[in-house]
């Protein structure tokens, strides 16, 4: 064949993927709407296009397998067959074989394996009749399974005519990465240049300083067009969730459906592909915990089948990313009565539902009492936090008894660029991510100390903080005067202790070494206008690891 088979190849990987996800999503969908004839022909379109491409790329077992499968999916099309939550599964099946199979054979692994063989079998038994598993089925007669159809070139991913190709690209994201770290040291450049053109003071330093304006207007727009490229929706990612809430819900006995709302809401990729994790805990614990059973859902005037919302929305520069379920909700005397057992509140103390519910994110927590194979470990929500708080976000919980839970997850737009705030401390310069910042007051004369924390009153209410310059490196004189950054912590508020308070700064964020990856209250590193290193402050880790200390001391 006249073309670059590797690049086929590649295309061929990326267009297989896509159809795949939505024919998931498709048949999650006719589970409530079998009667949905363009799922159904959506569904054959993929699996032709799979077992055609495949024909021509040379992949005879691949093609073979997606052919069967588009057997079945004729014999849905033509009502020869019901729809019914057997054949769904069985689909369901041949989407992770195909998921597997095409980049099998994409690396030179054109084969199927024992299950595989068996899945083809069952496939083309039902499709054409004979599936003695399958009593629902028409046992009338169809069109028998032939041998795979070789396709025309025009099916080859990559050779439709040039004007009916859509005008978009596929970029590594290692490349957009170093693109925006390359924006970055543009930024870095222009600030130590500004510097020196203002030093100048004459008259031709002054027409620098307008030329290098003009220029630096020009490199933030650069450095903002990079970002959106960065951008994708979390609909694809979503989507995908469909499924695990099915078949959880179905090993568990349980009936669940998941909506997703605020598709089309974009982030940065980087962030997307961590939450996928977190994400798929907080649905397990959801139907594990909150999702009834369809008997108890009926006795209690609930649908017997659970509802799982999965939201995004943008708000304050931030995406918020909401999970909501309409189960049983959180039983705060039992989350208390647990917590008192483990010494981790005093009998009597009174605690706000948030500061209650933040427990479920401590190590070793749960409430189970028998250990499944979604939960009870008490393993689990403090990993999902700190995998938040490693993406400089936070989360937090709202629950109503007998009505439902819903999970919050604050996250930044990108991780590559943070809008903070500079302080400085002990003589050097922190950055303490914008976001976490209510305001910031002047600490009272008579309380500037060297002391490593302290209660400061604001508007009647005490304010615990704790001093920048004594937690890294103790300082060799007293202040002669300080400031209190107030932040958010844990649904409250909290204060860090400062010398001189810079300002707002736009912070390229730089990784740390690995020497230095493991301390604590430290996220990353940025590089000054000056040359020098700043470290951008992790702050509810900060906090945690405080009151850590100042709990072993008190013990």
């Amino acid at each position: 064949m006249d073309f670059d088979r590797e690049k086929v190849v590649a295309a061929f990987l990326a267009e297989s993927e896509e159809g795949l996800e939505r024919t998931e999503q498709h048949l999650i969908a006719a589970e409530t709407d079998p009667g949905n004839l363009e799922l159904i022909d959506e569904m054959f379109r993929v699996a032709h296009t799979v077992k055609g491409n495949a024909s021509a790329l040379d992949f005879p077992e691949l093609a073979g397998f997606a052919h069967v499968m588009e057997d079945l999916l004729e014999a849905l099309r033509r009502h020869e067959l019901a729809l019914s939550r057997e054949v769904i599964s069985l689909l369901l099946q041949g989407v992770d074989a195909l998921r597997a199979l095409v980049p099998a054979a994409a690396e030179g692994h054109d084969r199927l394996n024992p299950s595989h063989q068996e899945l083809k079998q069952a496939m083309a038994s039902h499709a054409s009749g004979l599936a003695a598993a399958a009593p629902s089925s028409d046992p009338s007669s169809s069109p028998q399974v032939s041998s795979p159809t070789v396709a025309s070139p025009t099916t080859v991913p990559g050779s439709a005519p040039l004007g009916a190709r859509n005008r978009t690209l596929r970029v590594d994201t290692d490349k957009l990465d170093h693109m925006l770290n390359l924006t970055g040291e543009i930024a870095i450049a222009q600030g130590r240049l500004r510097r020196m053109i203002e030093d100048l003071k004459t008259s031709a330093g002054r027409k620098l300083l307008e030329v290098h304006r003009e220029i630096q207007t020009l490199q933030k727009n650069l450095q903002e067009q990079v970002m959106d490229v960065r951008l994708v929706p979390v609909g694809p990612l979503f989507q995908q969730f469909a499924r695990s809430v099915r078949d959880i819900s179905q090993s568990h006995n349980k009936l669940a459906r998941l909506h997703v709302v605020g598709a089309d809401v974009e982030v940065d990729t980087r962030v997307l592909e961590h939450l996928k994790d977190p994400l798929l805990h907080m649905i397990r614990n959801a139907i594990d915990h909150g999702i009834e059973s369809p008997n108890v859902r009926q006795a209690l005037g609930k649908p017997p089948s659970g509802a799982l919302t999965l939201a995004a929305f943008h708000q304050a520069g931030n995406i918020l990313i909401q999970l909501s379920d309409d189960g049983t909700g959180f039983n705060r005397q039992r989350i208390l009565t647990k917590a008192r057992a483990l010494n981790l509140l005093p009998d009597g103390e009174k605690v706000t539902d948030q500061e209650l519910f933040n427990l479920v994110f401590k190590a070793g927590f749960t409430t189970a009492d028998t250990v499944t194979d979604l939960s009870g470990r008490g393993v689990g929500m403090d990993v999902v936090r700190r995998n938040i708080e490693l993406l400089r976000g936070n989360i937090e919980i709202q629950s109503t008894e007998g009505q439902g839970t819903t999970i919050t997850i604050r996250l930044p737009l990108t991780l590559a660029i943070i809008d903070g705030f500079s302080v400085v401390a002990n003589h050097e310069t922190y950055i303490i991510p914008l976001e976490m910042i209510s305001e910031c007051v002047e600490l009272p004369p008579d309380q500037i100390s060297n002391e490593t924390v302290g209660v400061l009153s604001l508007r009647g209410e005490p304010l615990p903080y704790v001093r920048l310059g004594e937690l890294f490196g103790k300082s060799d004189r007293r202040p002669e005067r300080e400031n209190v950054v107030v932040v958010h912590r844990d649904g409250g508020f909290a204060g860090i202790a400062v010398e001189t308070l810079l300002g707002e700064c736009q912070a390229i964020i730089k990784p740390l070494n690995r020497i230095f990856r493991d301390v604590p209250g430290v996220s990353g590193s940025t590089i000054l206008d000056n040359g020098r290193v700043a470290l951008i402050l992790d702050v509810s880790a900060l906090l945690r690891e405080v009151i850590a200390e100042q709990a072993q001391t008190v013990n």
